[in-house]
């Protein structure tokens, strides 16, 4: 998909960019799979703010993702590629041989009309979905479980795939884009092929309006704040940092602290960590 450049007729024009959209063959959703989205502001059940920097923005209709694959041996074909508000990457409509309809994530290649299957019958083609052990080592993969049944969680966005390593007995070994090999169950569903879209991370914004209208409100740095809001506050004119480190709005050190918890169940999975 190409970008568009601006001409620089305003300040908010220069440096714009946006997708050219030629891939899309669908204005409008199917109605359906469509599911209303209520704003959160951030704010968790209980009333109380637990991601920042979120209000406002565009109504938006989620978008039901077949993450699942589950319609075993019933082949579809790809109706259309659609835009999604919700993800950076494009989604397709498959018509199954039944008569039920599913959106799935739109890697490269997959145009309309093509068929695709699911199960461990499936030929080795881009958007077909079958077990991990029945992909054959080299293939790239995307959409891919962690827990059998459960559906995608590993490269869902624009551009993202893993490569598959090897086998080593009911397990096999993946390279994510991160760097890191890990370990995943034979029985997982993946995906063949890349995400599409990927071009979306050349996009530029060109203006704070096109931010907002995707729900994200204004970051303020930490040490233009007070001291009894950021650790980074306070000091007359513009003071630095005054700790051995930056940190956090909660006082954790902010760069290159190890987050992942040392002692959680998929930890003796990971062959390799991630490249620094």
């Amino acid at each position: 998909m190409a970008i568009k450049h601006y001409k620089p007729t305003t300040n908010g024009r220069r440096g714009m960019s946006t997708l050219t959209n030629e891939e899309l063959t669908a204005s409008k959703p199917t109605k359906s799979l469509l599911k209303r989205q209520s704003k959160t502001g951030g704010r968790n059940n209980q009333g109380k703010m637990t991601v920042r920097h979120i209000g406002g923005g565009a109504r938006k209709k989620y978008r039901m993702i077949d993450y699942k694959r589950n319609k075993i041996g019933i082949t579809g074909r790809v109706a259309t590629i659609e835009y999604d508000p919700n993800r950076t990457a494009n989604i397709a409509l498959i018509n199954y041989r039944d008569g039920e309809k599913r959106y799935i994530i739109a890697p490269q290649g997959l145009k309309v009309g093509m068929i695709i299957e699911n199960g461990e019958k499936a030929d080795i083609k881009v958007g077909n979905s079958l077990p991990l052990a029945n992909i054959p080592v080299g293939t790239v993969v995307h959409c891919i479980e962690l827990q059998p049944g459960k559906g995608a969680e590993l490269c869902r966005s624009a551009g993202s795939s893993a490569q598959i390593l090897g086998r080593e007995g009911k397990y096999v070994l993946l390279r994510l884009q991160s760097g890191e090999t890990r370990k995943i169950l034979g029985t997982c569903i993946a995906t063949v092929g890349v995400v599409g879209n990927e071009d979306i991370k050349l996009v530029n914004l060109g203006k704070a309006g096109r931010k907002r209208h995707m729900g994200i409100r204004p970051t303020n740095r930490g040490s233009v704040m007070n001291p009894n809001d950021h650790p980074h506050g306070g000091g007359e004119g513009r003071a630095p940092v005054g700790r051995k480190s930056p940190m956090t709005p909660w006082g954790k050190p902010a760069l290159g602290q190890k987050t992942r918890k040392t002692k959680k169940a998929s930890e003796k999975l990971i062959v390799s960590r991630k490249a620094k």
